[in-house]
């Protein structure tokens, strides 16, 4: 196998970009997506080729890497007669950038080496914007060795890309990050919310602050759609539920209290009921102002 031989499975918002940027720097890139349309679309002018299934887009691959939705949509592509580990070769590496739970990360690492492979899970954080500018950052989890071998591929799409330990410990520390976005995006919310009722010229206000001890990335990047109301874009409710649903299982397990994320994902449940799961996450303005 090539040092350079790479496959990727999964071309949504987040993978298509991601492969996108593999291609960019060099590596001849194998991808695979279900709707294979999305798979032509990304074929055009760029130095690769597509695979008709999982199996077929690992095999010959020295570095497998995917991004598809939760656990069962990686299952459905890692196992079976189609699936990646079927076609995955004796040394390669199989890298998940999908938040899933830590537990199948663990599940994945166990069957990966049964077969004299390795493992990573990588989740990564900076939604479509940092996917499609290379200004991701990734959680891994792993060993250090295995890390290091794919740690140059991984920098064609990343600002930042720092393992955090052993396998799962990707998958824990996303978990943090989304805990952190959540309470965020409700304080931004209900802040900006009192500023309309009270009248203040909003962008005013967000511009003082901005400049102290309130200022966030959510607030640079998030407040002025979400004053226009304006959702249609960035990272879904949604998969924000799902990884929510992760972090709080999790949190059970380990006897972790998280009251204002479980109380915030039942905010998120409101704004789906509006019809509002695909909006950005930001949209928990719309839940107070309703």
């Amino acid at each position: 196998m090539s040092a350079k031989s790479v496959s990727f499975v999964g071309l949504g918002v987040m993978g298509y970009p991601m492969a996108g940027h593999l291609a960019e720097a060099g590596y001849p890139v194998r991808v695979f997506n279900r709707t294979s349309s999305r798979a032509v679309s990304w074929l055009d002018g760029k130095a690769g080729d597509s695979a008709a299934t999982p199996r077929a887009a690992a095999e010959g691959s020295e570095i497998v890497f995917m991004c598809v939705g939760n656990d069962a949509d990686v299952r459905s592509v890692v196992y079976g007669d189609d699936g990646i580990l079927a076609g995955l070769a004796h040394g390669a590496v199989l890298v998940d950038h999908t938040s899933v739970s830590a537990v199948l990360a663990e599940e994945l690492a166990a069957a990966a080496v049964e077969q004299g492979c390795a493992f990573l899970d990588a989740p990564v954080s900076g939604g479509q914007a940092g996917a499609e500018t290379g200004q991701l950052t990734i959680m891994v989890g792993g060993e250090e060795e295995v890390f290091e071998r794919v740690k140059p591929m991984m920098e064609c799409y990343a600002k930042s890309v720092q393992l955090m330990g052993p396998v799962g410990s990707g998958q824990l520390t996303k978990m943090v990050n989304q805990i952190c976005i959540a309470g965020v995006l409700q304080g931004l919310a209900e802040a900006l919310h009192f500023a309309e009722r009270a009248g203040l010229d909003v962008g005013a206000v967000v511009d003082v602050i901005s400049k102290g001890a309130a200022q966030s990335w959510q607030m640079e990047n998030r407040s002025e759609a979400m004053v226009r109301g304006e959702f249609e874009f960035g990272f879904a409710v949604n998969w924000m539920r799902k990884d929510l649903d992760n972090t709080l299982r999790t949190a059970r397990s380990l006897d972790a209290r998280l009251p204002l994320t479980a109380l915030v994902d039942q905010f998120y449940a409101d704004v789906q009921s509006y019809g509002g799961g695909r909006w950005d996450t930001s949209s928990l303005i719309e839940r107070l102002r309703r």
